[in-house]
C-alpha cells in the first residue's frame, strides 16, 4: 500500500470530482540532524531570548513579530493580528486551466508531491483527467492553501498517478537574463565537434545512485565508530578526488586539450561505456 499523505481533500475539474490525498515526495527523515549541548554535561542546551538593549531574558508570553520598517523602528505584529490575514483552506485543488506542458519553465518548479486517490469510487475520475492531460500534452494550474498560504501548483501526469509542484512565487525569482547576458565568446565548430565525441564517449543511463550524499555516508560511520569508541574512521575522498588534487590551469590550446581528452578516453584502461 502506497504512503498517505496528511493533506485530504478533491480534485475537481468543472463538474467531475474525485476525493484525493497529497503526499510529500521528497523526505528530509534520513538526514543527520544535531543538537546543541554542554560539552560538560552532555546536557542538551536551551535557547533563551535576551533583549537587545537591557540584557534582560524575555519570556514567551512577552515575545511578539515584528516587521522591521526603518532601522531599529519596528511594526508589531502580534498572532490576531497573523490570523487575520490568514487564509482557510476549502480542501479542493479546483483546476482553472490548462498550458502546454512545455511551457513552464523549470526555475518556477518548487516542491513535488504525489496526489492519489482516496476512494476506489474516485478513480475513474482521477484516471480520466490524467490521460486526457497525457494525450493532449497539457498541464494543470489551480491553487491551494498549504499551511495557510495561497499556491500555484501545477498538475502533471506520471504514469499512474499525478505530480503536484508547488511554483514559486514570482517575487522568489532570479531571472537567468540577468547573468548570461555578457557570455559572447564564440564556439567554433571543430571545437563543438570535437566535445561532441567526448561527450558521446561518457554518455550512459541515468543512476539514482549518483545523487547519494557522501557526507551522510562519513557521518553514519563516524557516528557508529563513535559509539563503539573506535577510532575516528580515516577521512574518505571522493572518487575522483585524484583527478582533482591539482588545481586546473589555464588550456591555451583547446584543441589540443581536447584531442589528449579523447585520446585517453580511447586507450586501455581509459573511461568507457
Amino acid at each position: 500500500m502506497a504512503p498517505r499523505g496528511l493533506w485530504k481533500g478533491y480534485l475537481k475539474l468543472s463538474l467531475v470530482t474525485c476525493p484525493v490525498v497529497l503526499a510529500p515526495a521528497t523526505s528530509a527523515s534520513e538526514k543527520i540532524r544535531f543538537h546543541t549541548l554542554n560539552r560538560a554535561t552532555g546536557n542538551r542546551v536551551e535557547g533563551i531570548y535576551v533583549d537587545a538593549q537591557t540584557e534582560e531574558t524575555v519570556d514567551a508570553d512577552d515575545q511578539a513579530r515584528g516587521y522591521e520598517r526603518e532601522p531599529d523602528t519596528y511594526v508589531i505584529l502580534d498572532d490576531e493580528d497573523l490570523a487575520s490575514v490568514a487564509l482557510e483552506s476549502n480542501r479542493t485543488i479546483d483546476i482553472e486551466s490548462f498550458v502546454p506542458a512545455d511551457t513552464v519553465e523549470w526555475i518556477w518548479y518548487d516542491t513535488p508531491h504525489f496526489l492519489i486517490p482516496d476512494d476506489p469510487v474516485g478513480e475513474e475520475a482521477f484516471a480520466v483527467i490524467r490521460e486526457a492531460m497525457v494525450a493532449t500534452g497539457k498541464v494543470g494550474l489551480s491553487r491551494v492553501v498549504l499551511h495557510r498560504r495561497e499556491r500555484l501548483v501545477m498538475l502533471e501526469p506520471r504514469g499512474r498517478g499525478i505530480v503536484l509542484w508547488t511554483l514559486h512565487y514570482s517575487d522568489e525569482l532570479r531571472r537567468p537574463e540577468g547573468y548570461f547576458e555578457d557570455i559572447d565568446a564564440p564556439a567554433e565548430a571543430d571545437l563543438v565537434t570535437l566535445v561532441g565525441k567526448l561527450i558521446n564517449k561518457r554518455t550512459g543511463k541515468w543512476d539514482p545512485t549518483l545523487v547519494r550524499d557522501p557526507l551522510q555516508a562519513n557521518l553514519k560511520q563516524l557516528i557508529a565508530a563513535k559509539k563503539k569508541k573506535n577510532k575516528r574512521p580515516a577521512r574518505r575522498r571522493a572518487a575522483r578526488a585524484s583527478e582533482e588534487d591539482e588545481a586546473p590551469t589555464n588550456v591555451v590550446n583547446i584543441m589540443d586539450a581536447l584531442k589528449k581528452s579523447l585520446a585517453a578516453e580511447r586507450k586501455p584502461g581509459g573511461r568507457s561505456r
